[in-house]
């Protein structure tokens, strides 16, 4: 305890509160005090565009997790990624990129290291009540990703190779060209790793003996991870056309192609030649748009596809030198999507907007290694389509420069299960237009359906599962001071309030399988800071400053399930009751040196909050830095950079038996001809 309370007077003598947006230009205070009416009172977070673009390795979960107070867990290096706001789980987190949802129907959840940052243009958070603006179903919150036009004239090229430890090799190359009506923008992205990296196994221990077989000592072994390489190939095809008349068409189409290990588990004593645990992915999202736009008025509709074809394959030998197929699961998912959207400005005090979005979902999941005895029909698995539609109306009323107030309502069809009314009312003014000291408050209904597998998964899935329900309270000020060309200085401070009920688990069963059951009541509060700062305190020199600190408690509320169960009142298992990140960039005629610090509290393995040697893992502090140094000829652009990651060289986990790379270092080379 005495740890994060000096972690928390450290953040607090740094920045004392969050900004609504990363801003590194100092100029960027002057329109800070410009309030969007399509903001009122809402609470999100805009990701800087440097931080997308800092190096071509990255994912959006390593983007989050230094830039975010949500917490990202991880399953190891190039491995599932998932994030969950304030205390909830990955499934209560809603994703969309370019206004199509992508959460997996399957699962409910949404895997960021699949998601390249240089492939994002433009990211955002939007926490607790502010989600039902963009979608239902975010209990702890959405993140919103897009792409943009390059806006460009003529003909463009940007490469950039990367080479980093662990034979790992990543390469980024963007085509684009634009003039007065046509943008196009071709990114492909390729990363590949042996990702065998070595680290301290104290999952084990060697006894060594002496002649008469006593242990006279033990210690724990340095091992490899075991069945890590990746291969991930990404190809992102984006086609505008703006006729100048206040019409725009477009067109994203984005193309994975994965083939990754899935590393072995730190208790595993296999050798690389008994087994072969692998997942084969290809996923094909694509969005054709278009917006009408005029001076009080806008009209937006969105059409989509997304096809997934996922193989998970896991043989073993098991003893006769002969490879045996364990498991041989496929899944393929397609999903149809449609939105239309309006919006109508009466003069600058009101705003109504109306929307409705569909998608139709076709699952098939099937163990093909599983089948009956009598014919060829697997039993593990299913085959099941759902359509999910979603329609929200909302008025957003600002009488004065000083107040404002905002109503939505949502409605959710899934299936043929109908929600009840989404409702969510915000509320903000200015406290103070010195400072730009602006209160807000916010109060929200929320549903989450349960997920296909939750429902028809064989063997297990569960008809009869009740949606997840909950109310979330925000309160919160946020404050902007600076001077033009010297200082700026912008953060927020939120308290939040959340009570979830039906909450979905799986657990085991007498029959030998899991299955899920609305058997929790979560009661998720607590506060979140952060804070910008940037200052020019020499020519030529710039110094910028982000932080944030989270405090969240998620605490089971529910009944026993039995009379040996101890988990009533405690944290729910692998929730950090404290999150803090600090990330800081100095800059002089062209050098970048960055510094990024993340910090999680200890979690727990189970819902006892037991503190055996398994239940629970240890804090962590995580420090990555970089140096950059950017070059201009008349014929290009050049770019410089190295980076050391886990600079300290921390034995970290973030998941049980899942073991995490230590020091580690990237180079990478950039060039941007200029025709």
């Amino acid at each position: 305890m005495k740890r994060v309370i000096a972690i928390i007077a450290l953040l607090f003598a740094v920045v004392t509160t969050t900004a609504q947006e990363r801003h590194y230009d100092i100029d960027a205070i002057d329109i800070l005090g410009q309030r969007s009416i399509k903001e009122i009172g809402i609470q999100h977070t805009k990701l800087d565009s440097l931080v997308l673009k800092e190096n071509i390795s990255l994912s959006m979960a390593d983007v989050l997790a230094f830039n975010s107070s949500i917490f990202v867990k991880s399953y190891g290096r190039a491995t599932l990624s998932t994030v969950a706001f304030r205390g909830t789980s990955p499934s209560h987190t809603q994703v969309t990129w370019n206004g199509m949802r992508i959460n997996s129907p399957m699962l409910g959840m949404t895997d960021f290291s699949m998601i390249p940052s240089y492939f994002v243009d433009d990211a955002s958070l939007l926490h607790g009540t502010s989600s039902v603006n963009e979608a239902g179903g975010g209990l702890g919150g959405v993140v919103k990703l897009s792409t943009e036009a390059a806006d460009n004239r003529g003909f463009g090229l940007q490469y950039i190779q990367g080479i980093g430890s662990f034979r790992t090799f990543d390469e980024f190359l963007r085509l684009t060209y634009g003039n007065d009506h046509w943008q196009t923008s071709t990114r492909v992205s390729i990363s590949t790793s042996a990702n065998d990296f070595r680290y301290t196994n104290r999952d084990k221990k060697i006894n060594i003996y002496d002649e008469d077989m006593n242990i006279v000592d033990q210690y724990y072994p340095m091992e490899r991870n075991k069945s890590g390489s990746y291969r991930d190939i990404h190809l992102l095809q984006e086609v505008y056309y703006n006729t100048g008349y206040g019409d725009r068409i477009g067109l994203n189409a984005w193309y994975i192609n994965s083939n990754r290990e899935l590393p072995m588990l730190t208790t595993d004593y296999a050798e690389d030649a008994e087994y072969d645990n692998r997942q084969r992915e290809q996923t094909l999202r694509a969005v054709v748009s278009w917006d009408h736009l005029r001076s009080q008025w806008k009209l937006s509709a969105n059409g989509g596809y997304i096809h997934t074809s996922m193989a998970y394959d896991y043989l073993r030998d098991p003893g006769n030198g002969t490879m045996t197929p364990m498991t041989r699961s496929r899944s393929k998912i397609n999903t149809l999507y449609g939105r239309a959207e309006g919006e109508y400005y009466i003069g600058s005090k009101w705003l109504f907007t109306a929307s409705l979005s569909a998608h139709q979902h076709f699952v098939e999941s099937r163990d093909k290694n599983i089948i009956l005895q009598e014919g060829n029909k697997a039993i593990v698995g299913y085959d099941q389509a759902r359509v999910e539609l979603s329609g929200a109306v909302s008025a957003k009323w600002r009488p004065t420069d000083r107040f404002g107030l905002s109503l939505v309502l949502r409605e959710e069809l899934f299936g043929t299960e109908l929600s009840p009314i989404i409702p969510a009312l915000f509320i903000d003014g200015v406290v103070s237009k010195r400072g730009n000291v602006i209160a807000k408050a916010s109060i929200s209904r929320n549903y989450r359906y349960p997920t296909l597998n939750d429902l028809y998964f064989l063997p297990g899935g569960n008809p009869d599962l009740r949606s997840e329900s909950g109310w979330t309270y925000d309160v919160g000020a946020s404050f902007a001071v600076g001077r033009k060309g010297q200082y700026s200085l912008s953060g927020s401070a939120t308290w939040f309030d959340s009570y979830i009920s039906d909450w979905i688990l799986w657990l085991p069963t007498t029959k030998g399988f899991f299955s899920p059951r609305n058997i929790k009541d979560v009661h998720a509060y607590g506060i979140e800071l952060k804070a910008d700062g940037s200052l020019q305190f020499a020519r030529e020199w710039e110094l910028g400053l982000a932080a944030t600190l989270s405090w969240t408690p998620s605490l089971n509320t529910g009944e026993p399930l039995t009379e040996a169960d101890r988990s009533m009142g405690k944290q729910l298992p692998y929730v950090p009751e404290y999150t803090a990140t600090i990330n800081g960039r100095l800059m002089w005629r062209g050098w970048t040196f960055q510094y990024k610090w993340c910090y999680y509290s200890e979690r727990y393995t189970m819902s006892s909050n037991d503190y055996t040697l398994t239940g629970k893992l240890p804090v962590y502090f995580m420090s990555n830095i970089s140096l950059e140094k950017s070059l201009s000829f008349s014929w290009a652009d050049l770019m410089l950079k190295g980076a050391i990651n886990n600079l300290f060289d921390e034995e970290y986990m973030s998941v049980l038996s899942r073991p995490m790379p230590g020091i580690n270092f990237e180079i990478f080379i950039g060039i941007t001809p200029k025709w």
